[in-house]
């Protein structure tokens, strides 16, 4: 059962546990878009496999990630939409093959008055999430191209040696022009932090890459 997953569910009475586990696991394939401004929700998503990526697109058509939800997060936007009777502002995407479940608008507003065991599940993950949203905000506001373009590079690398991205999706990770992106990575590759290939980034120095991340 999915809610087995999920350990702050286990303390939830039988008739909320019965609820949810009759809600079917969904399958989306990579690539489609789960909603987009303006809509309405459709319901609280519990993501169980895959990764989304939430972002906002700007009147002069430059986009912005606001943040990824991987498997046991949740989706701010959907929540204050819930919450608020709001449409949906931003955008989310399936970055790949999804599991999820879809709890109904009328079962999470029953079980946000009921349940205290799936409010504080709820709330816990919301504020988790609006933390995160915070430092995306300090990061722009206050770090330079340089650093956070090093600090997304170092994200998206992970311990591995190289990953592939566009210099389109990189510059919608921190908020940036794509021209400025590819001047910056330029430079990283004559200072020989990475070494550039088509749709490709090399870790050449991630010592000098963490350098720039934090000044």
């Amino acid at each position: 059962m999915w809610l087995d997953h999920f350990a702050p569910l286990h303390k939830l009475d039988a008739d909320a546990r019965e609820n949810l586990a009759r809600l079917p696991e969904l399958k989306i394939p990579k690539g489609k878009i789960l909603f987009s401004a303006g809509s309405p929700c459709q319901g609280f998503v519990v993501l169980l496999e895959g990764g989304v990526r939430v972002g906002v697109t700007a009147e002069n058509g430059r986009r912005l990630v606001l943040y990824r939800i991987a498997p046991g997060e949740t989706c701010v936007q959907t929540t204050l939409c819930l919450m608020g009777a709001l449409d949906y502002s931003a955008e989310g995407v399936a970055e790949t093959d999804l599991r999820l479940v879809v709890v109904p608008p009328p079962l999470f507003k029953r079980l946000m008055r009921e349940s205290g065991e799936f409010s504080e599940f709820v709330f816990e993950r919301f504020g988790a999430r609006l933390a995160e949203m915070m430092r995306l905000v300090e990061t722009i506001a206050f770090l330079r191209v340089d650093a956070r373009l090093a600090g997304a590079v170092l994200a998206r690398a992970g311990d591995a040696a190289s990953f592939e991205a566009t210099h389109q999706e990189l510059a919608e990770d921190i908020g940036a022009a794509r021209e400025v992106v590819s001047r910056q990575l330029s430079l990283f590759q004559r200072a020989g932090l990475v070494r550039l290939s088509r749709g490709r980034i090399e870790i050449g120095d991630r010592a000098g890459l963490e350098d720039f991340s934090n000044s």
